[in-house]
């Protein structure tokens, strides 16, 4: 991906093709890269945005640079989270095309303190890829446990 020197906002993304030596507009990102979600600030894609960790994204409102911190953190009541700062808290609420915002995608638990991406959450379980659904943390490690036992006694 290049990225030339330009103060502005507005990015052109174009794909060169080596045969015809012609460069085509990519109107759609994700759509070219055939992904949900294609970061701006890495240009690396993945399934879910809310979930994509990025060093150079900020991990509390999902902007495209690191908000800076400040000596006072801004709550959220709707979402039950802080910010770093009041341009961090103002980012979060805010609502992408088509796209719920940060406050509305993420949450913590006011009961149990997990972070909450998505529906059907149980306090103090989390979501096992394994299993499909919502499991005591650690319950691999007994089933592990249990399999490991089954196999010496065959």
């Amino acid at each position: 991906m290049f990225e030339g020197q330009v103060d502005s906002s507005k990015r052109l993304k174009l794909l060169y093709d080596d045969v015809e030596r012609h460069c085509n507009v990519i109107t759609n990102l994700t759509g070219a890269m055939a992904k949900k979600y294609v970061c701006s600030a890495c240009h690396k894609s993945c399934r879910h945005d809310i979930t994509y960790f990025c060093d150079q994204t900020c991990s509390d409102c999902m902007a495209s640079t690191s908000c800076a911190f400040s000596d006072v953190h801004f709550p959220s009541d709707e979402c039950n989270r802080h910010f770093r700062s009041q341009a961090c808290f103002a980012n979060h609420k805010q609502s992408a095309a088509k796209r719920k915002s940060v406050c509305e995608s993420k949450r913590c638990c006011a009961t149990c303190g997990l972070l909450v991406t998505g529906d059907g959450h149980e306090c103090n379980k989390r979501y096992c890829a394994n299993c499909k659904e919502n499991r005591d943390v650690g319950h691999l490690l007994l089933y592990e446990t249990a399999k490991g036992r089954l196999a010496r006694r065959q």
